[in-house]
């Protein structure tokens, strides 16, 4: 049995097909489309109507590979750009609509605990008590569990993308002093109790997940990826530490030679550097280890362990907080 999902995130469409056999999702087939939405859409800002018609063209795109590959009707969703956009609802009805396949957008609670049983499933058992921080464009995740699903989960507007927007695009490149200082208060504000709940649970084991994660991973001296899934990779608190101070000293063009940092995540990166060093630090967390599996392979094994009902339900109450949503129905206009 082949099964895929379609991820929505901040920067890429991405199309994952596995193998479902034996209750693992084996990938057979990955694709992706850059959007880059986190750049055509300010924090809170609608999502102008240039980018829907692209997403339009990946989505339907992507369902067509799914298909060639033996996998149709993927379940598809849309992360915290879109989540959070005041035309969220006709941007979802319009992909719908074109393409068929029912994009949906998830709670930053239910992106946790997928993104948790993920990395559960990687980790496995003898990991113990543990607590998960993903960074994303738009939100950061933070999950703590002891068993399959989490017992703990929050989403804070975190993102690396939207704080970049909120902090670091007034014109400086590099950065200040002062604004590097304004993103590390508003990151301690708003993670201040989260952090709490985590260091009062003791996790055993700290994984860390999402591209931000990675390319940081390897800026620290982590392997490259061509090592395979299955080598280590660690990023201690003070290796991170003295990242941040080698982003903050370089123009956000020159970072993308750095080891590790993607010319189309360089604007980024200082962000979600300072974003994932603040996080350890306050959960106490001296080092994390990068797990390549998330919120799509949580996807897929929700869908292998629980059936294909669960997502049927996940669309339904998607489609009716968007319903509830007291939003304008409209897509925005190019002069937005």
């Amino acid at each position: 049995m082949r099964i895929s999902v379609v991820d929505v995130g901040s920067n890429t469409v991405r199309l994952m097909v596995a193998d479902a056999e034996g209750g693992v999702p084996l990938p057979v087939h990955t694709a992706k489309w850059r959007l880059r939405l986190s750049e055509q859409v300010r924090p809170g800002g609608p999502v102008p109507e240039e980018a829907v018609e692209r997403l339009v063209e990946a989505v339907a795109d992507a369902s067509r590979t799914a298909e060639r590959w033996g996998a149709p009707g993927p379940p598809a969703f849309a992360t915290a750009v879109v989540r959070a956009a005041p035309n969220r609802c006709e941007v979802l009805r319009t992909v719908h609509a074109r393409t068929g396949v029912p994009l949906c957008t998830l709670p930053g609670e239910v992106e946790a605990e997928l993104t948790f049983l993920g990395a559960r499933r990687w980790m496995g058992w003898r990991s113990g008590p543990l607590a998960l921080l993903d960074i994303g464009g738009g939100s950061l995740e933070v999950a703590f569990g002891r068993g399959r699903l989490p017992g703990f989960v929050a989403s804070l507007p975190l993102g690396a993308a939207r704080l970049t927007h909120e902090f670091l695009a007034g014109g400086r490149d590099p950065a200040s002093r002062d604004q590097i200082r304004a993103l590390r208060r508003r990151v301690r504000h708003q993670l201040r109790d989260v952090a709490a709940r985590i260091r009062w649970e003791g996790p055993r084991t700290a994984v860390a997940t999402s591209r931000t994660f990675q390319q940081l991973g390897r800026l620290c001296g982590a392997p490259p990826g061509r090592h395979g899934p299955f080598t280590e990779r660690r990023i201690r608190r003070r290796d991170l530490g003295e990242a941040v101070g080698r982003l903050a000293a370089l123009p956000a063009a020159e970072r993308a030679r750095l080891p590790g940092i993607s010319a189309p995540r360089s604007a980024q990166s200082l962000a979600g550097a300072v974003v994932g060093h603040t996080a350890m630090k306050l959960t106490g967390l001296e080092s994390v280890t990068l797990c390549p599996w998330a919120i799509r392979e949580g996807v897929l094994l929700r869908h292998i362990e629980d059936g294909p009902s669960w997502w049927a339900d996940v669309v339904r109450r998607s489609d009716e907080a968007a319903v509830r949503a007291p939003v304008p129905l409209r897509l925005a206009s190019a002069s937005n």
